[in-house]
């Protein structure tokens, strides 16, 4: 009996070996493609470093600079490069566990792949070169350093397997993620219907978007799909937040300045990059891309410049549809479709494992259906199956003037984002750019829409003359902080809101960034370099919105039953409103000041004033054993084996949006500024900028002096050269080498 036991004992013991072998090993033999390869060509490329290690990238043709910037920012941070890649394969799963996964079916539930694979080959043909001579730079630098390969059989990579990242990111930053989050987990989607804007009447609410139908229409989701949505994804557009200025000649008394001041994550597949690019074909541009691309998205060529921020209008109606006994069908025109389903494996990472998760994705004539416990909801959104942006950014790098940069982005081809411009001959402007839906009068787009009913089904866009724009207020200066843009210009240039139909979905909102800075720079004659640097860095909060619903409950609260939350009540309702690291009650405001920021920007129920100032009170006399400490004390930059105080806020224009909490109480922030720009056309003078980064170019290489050089000076409010032209990036040169790819 013993021996029998023993043979059982070790049968079980080699099932259990050969389970977990296969489990470990599965997936790269999965994920396997045949016949990957890029298109046999050559290229040659010339990446000089500055004394801050920023690349500038040269090269004949503009695919050959597109290879170098592959090749370039590999060196720098090759780890996030891998994860967009892993992500534009549906394969993030296998590397950062559940959350990778989550994104991994939002990329299936998009049909990123199937935007790609039908679009790419419409590109034009020096558009694909591009992509295809980035997507081979990446295979390069692969294979010369397999150690640092994560994931097997990652690559080669193609030109769609990088289309295929944009398309599944782009849609994230109008705030899609936000709405299929609330459709997974069976909650309202939000819809915005209260404007911030002072005698602006408001619409009325919205009705439930769950209103119960008089019969079921759908079966429950399986509890696998209500968990399916990252929860990252959910937040997307609601804090990547930034600012944006631009200011003419006859304002700032001399230049046209441009500043760009993006709100970013100081890490990941959405943070800064930083380059310059020069070709023989006239691709010339300084700026910053975001991993994955092959061209930077904002900064400044010899003629003209633009930077972005976030905006956040109704790009994306829901559909409840009636579905038929079995749940395969859906009723649309009066006749029964059949309701697209398809099975996927999502791969999970859990520890030395990868476990296949199998998810159905479904797709009706609207788009993507989420199934919940309430009934089957599809969406559709702004942009949705088009991939022209790869086209319209390249193109825009190349612009010379106004004219032409505006018909690109005519084309509505980037759906959504904010576009400040300067150019060289004084000329500002602000498109509120956005693929918004062309949709027709009647229906409360801001509900649940008849699924069943053709009509509600719009096709494309609205012309790119609808749109909010300016363009030379006579202000002379324009700003964006991710506001509505109906406060853009100052008193006397601002756009009206009844000039805009409510079915374009532009939004009304504003933020404390934008109050103080429509304040800020209506009061000031002159907006020189001084006066607007001031500006760009205030860290005031103005007493409105959630700011001012925020400290009438702490003036209405009662703690007389605590004596440390009775102080801490007092040290704010003294506090004088500025997160600039001097007064006593900074560091506590900055505390409770964020969750009501996130809660009311991301359209989340909101905690109470008690909640949050115990919370503050807590961590503050825990950590510091006292409620008023420094709140440089408190905020902090960290890298490696920097650590250096911060000031700005949740939402202040100087911004420190979102932090990691430290094992010792600090906060080391992880969103906020992060690229800064700025750009000045002196006339009669070639174009000049200066930038800065939080951390250095060498975004995830410790070991390199690049890792945290920018960071002294980023705490200073200091910005360093930009070396746009290539006599000044020879005279500052420290290194200088040249990259080819021979087939």
């Amino acid at each position: 009996m013993k021996k029998w036991s023993l043979r059982i004992g070790a049968a079980l013991l080699v099932i259990l070996l050969v389970v977990f072998i296969a489990l470990a090993s599965w997936e790269p033999f999965w994920a396997k493609r045949e016949g990957v390869s890029t298109p046999p060509a050559t290229y040659s490329a010339e990446i000089i470093r500055d004394e801050f290690g920023v690349p500038h990238i040269y090269g004949k043709r503009d695919r050959d600079v597109a290879y170098g910037v592959a090749i370039a920012h590999s060196e720098d941070d090759f780890s996030t490069l891998q994860d967009v890649i892993a992500m534009a394969q549906g394969r993030y799963g296998a590397i950062a566990g559940e959350d990778g996964a989550q994104v991994d079916f939002f990329y299936h539930l998009l049909d990123a792949r199937g935007t790609a694979e039908r679009h790419y080959p419409t590109l034009p043909e020096d558009t694909r070169a591009l992509f295809e001579a980035y997507a081979t730079g990446l295979n390069d630098f692969a294979a010369q350093n397999p150690d640092e390969v994560k994931l097997a059989n990652l690559f080669p990579v193609n030109g769609t397997d990088v289309a295929a990242g944009f398309a599944l990111r782009q849609p994230l930053f109008f705030g899609l993620g936000s709405v299929v989050g609330q459709l997974v987990e069976g909650s309202d989607p939000y819809r915005e219907y209260g404007p911030d804007i002072p005698g602006f009447p408001r619409d009325n609410p919205p009705e439930p978007m769950f209103e119960e139908p008089s019969k079921p229409s759908a079966k429950p989701a399986p509890a696998s799909q209500a968990r399916a949505l990252p929860a990252h994804l959910g937040e997307d557009g609601a804090l990547a937040g930034s600012n944006a200025f631009a200011v003419a000649p006859e304002k700032s008394g001399g230049p046209t300045i441009l500043v760009s001041n993006s709100h970013q994550p100081w890490w990941g597949g959405v943070a800064w990059y930083e380059l310059v690019v020069e070709s023989e074909e006239g691709w010339h541009y300084a700026g910053a891309n975001f991993p994955g691309s092959p061209f930077p998205f904002l900064g400044h060529n010899e003629d003209l410049g633009w930077t972005n921020t976030v905006n956040t209008p109704d790009m994306t109606d829901v559909y409840r549809l009636e579905l038929d006994e079995d749940g395969k069908r859906y009723r649309f025109g009066g006749e029964w479709r059949e309701l697209e389903t398809k099975t996927v494996t999502l791969p999970v990472r859990i520890g030395p494992v990868v476990l296949p998760i199998q998810q159905d994705i479904h797709r009706s004539i609207h788009g993507p259906v989420i199934i919940n416990d309430k009934g089957a909801f599809a969406f559709r959104y702004g942009g949705i199956d088009n991939l022209g942006q790869l086209d319209a950014y390249y193109r825009l790098n190349k612009a010379k003037s106004l004219d032409e940069w505006e018909s690109i982005l005519a084309r509505m081809d980037i759906p959504s984002t904010n576009f400040i411009y300067g150019d060289r001959e004084g000329n500002i402007a602000y498109v509120y750019n956005a693929a918004l839906p062309d949709r027709p009068e009647g229906p409360n787009w801001r509900g649940v829409l008849d699924g069943s009913d053709p009509a509600l089904l719009w096709q494309g866009p609205v012309d790119y003359d609808k749109l909010p724009r300016y363009v030379n207020p006579a202000s002379g200066w324009l700003y964006n902080a991710n506001n509505t843009p109906f406060t853009a210009a100052g008193p006397g240039s601002d756009l009206e809101p009844e000039q805009f139909a409510p079915e374009l979905g532009v939004e009304l909102k504003q933020t404390n960034r934008s109050r103080m800075a429509w304040k800020l720079l209506s009061g000031v004659d002159l907006l020189d370099r001084a006066a607007l640097e001031e500006i760009k860095y205030d860290t005031t909060y103005a007493r409105e919105g959630y700011i001012a619903d925020l400290w009438d409950a702490f003036e209405a609260l009662d703690v007389s039953d605590d004596a440390d939350l009775a102080a801490a009540r007092q040290l704010l309702l003294d506090w004088d409103f500025t997160a600039d690291n001097i007064g006593r009650g900074d560091s506590l405001a900055l505390l409770v000041i964020r969750e009501f920021m996130s809660c009311r920007y991301q359209n989340k129920p909101c905690p109470t004033a008690r909640e949050e100032l115990e919370k503050a009170v807590d961590h503050l006399q825990t950590h510091f054993g006292r409620i008023d400490p420094p709140m440089g004390d408190l905020l902090r930059l960290r890298q490696g084996d920097v650590d250096l105080p911060l000031d700005g806020g949740s939402d202040t224009l100087r911004a420190s949006t979102l932090w990691h909490v430290h094992e010792d109480g600090r906060l080391a922030v992880r969103h906020g500024d992060s690229f800064i720009q700025w750009t000045e056309w002196q006339p009669g003078e070639r174009v000049t900028s200066r930038s800065i980064m939080p951390f250095g170019a060498a975004t995830t290489r410790p070991r390199s002096k690049h890792y945290t050089d920018q960071s002294t000076l980023f705490v200073q409010h200091r910005l360093k050269p930009v070396r746009f032209w290539r006599d000044d990036v020879l005279a500052n040169a420290v290194t200088r080498k040249t990259v080819t790819h021979a087939p």
